[in-house]
C-alpha cells in the first residue's frame, strides 16, 4: 500500500483506448476515491474507443473525456498493482509491484454487442480486484 493506505491501480494495454479504460471507469465507479486510478498504453490511440465509450455509458459511467497517455516510469513505480490486459512483452515489469495479466478480448473494430459482453467481465476482474484489496464499495 501506499502511505496514504490508498491502494493505487493501473491498468496498461497497447493503446489505452478500450480495454485499460473501461476498466480504470468500473474501478472509479465502484471503489470512488478510495483507490488511485491510472491507466496508460504502450502505443496509445488518439481517442478512446467510441463503442467502448457507448457501452460503459450503457452502465451509468463516462468514460467520454478520457484521453489516452502513454504509462510512465513514475506511475509504474507508484502503483501497488499493475493489471495489463493483451499488450505482452510491450508492458514494463518492475520488481516489487504486484502484477495481474487479464486475458480479455480487444474491443477495437468490434460492435456494441461484442463489446457489452467484454465490458462486462472486465466489471467481474474489478469486483474481484476491489475484494482483495479490501476496498468498499459505491455501488
Amino acid at each position: 500500500m501506499t502511505p496514504t493506505n490508498t491502494p493505487s491501480v493501473l491498468f496498461l494495454c497497447v493503446h489505452n483506448a478500450g480495454r485499460s479504460q473501461m476498466a480504470a471507469g468500473w474501478l472509479r465507479h465502484l471503489a470512488g476515491d478510495r483507490v488511485s486510478v491510472y491507466s496508460g498504453g504502450s502505443e496509445p490511440a488518439s481517442y478512446v474507443n467510441p463503442t467502448a465509450v457507448e457501452a460503459m455509458a450503457e452502465v451509468g459511467i463516462d468514460i467520454h473525456d478520457e484521453v489516452p497517455k502513454p504509462w510512465t516510469d513514475d506511475t509504474i513505480r507508484a502503483a501497488d498493482v499493475v493489471i495489463t490486459m493483451g499488450c505482452g512483452d510491450a508492458c514494463p515489469f518492475y520488481p516489487g509491484r504486484r502484477y495481474e495479466d487479464w486475458e480479455l478480448a480487444d474491443p477495437a473494430g468490434l460492435d456494441l454487442a461484442a463489446v457489452r459482453p467484454i465490458r462486462d467481465r472486465i466489471r467481474q476482474h474489478v469486483e474481484a480486484l476491489i475484494a482483495e484489496l479490501g476496498v468498499a464499495t459505491d455501488a
